[in-house]
């Protein structure tokens, strides 16, 4: 029962501790057209079929590159950077605003890593079955 009790101080802690940042870093900021449209463009661009999904580990770093619709995103630390041949909006955004982009982006890529596994691990149990027919098939 101990032990049930400090884990729930625990998870309140932890559940007050990250209210918190986002009320600290957040005073009241009411959010402008041009970072609801940019954040629009950035979870269009991340759910989008031909986008192309880069991560610099040194620099932190999330590449969205879409030929199609010819746009490229670079987000980082609290900016959000959308390029395209014409035009370059560089936003900066709130804690909050940036943590749910970046967990969007990696759902995201952590998906196509799963379906890319698959693949390679589908591959190989097929290899593995033909090696083994082969084998059978020589006396």
């Amino acid at each position: 029962m101990k032990k049930f009790f400090k884990r729930l101080l625990k998870r309140l802690y932890v559940k007050w501790e990250l209210n918190m940042r986002y009320r600290v870093f957040n005073h009241l900021e009411v959010m402008d057209d041009t970072k609801k449209t940019s954040l629009s463009i950035c979870r269009r661009l991340i759910n989008h079929d031909n986008s192309k999904f880069l991560i610099a580990p040194l620099s932190g770093k999330r590449y969205i590159k879409n030929e199609e619709v010819d746009l490229f995103i670079i987000i980082y630390d609290n900016h959000l950077s959308i390029t395209n041949h014409v035009y370059h909006y560089d936003v900066v955004l709130n804690q909050r605003e940036i943590d749910k982009i970046n967990h969007m982006y990696d759902n995201k890529t952590e998906h196509i890593r799963q379906q890319f596994e698959n693949e390679i691990m589908g591959q190989i149990h097929n290899s593995l079955k033909s090696i083994h027919e082969k084998l059978l098939k020589k006396p």
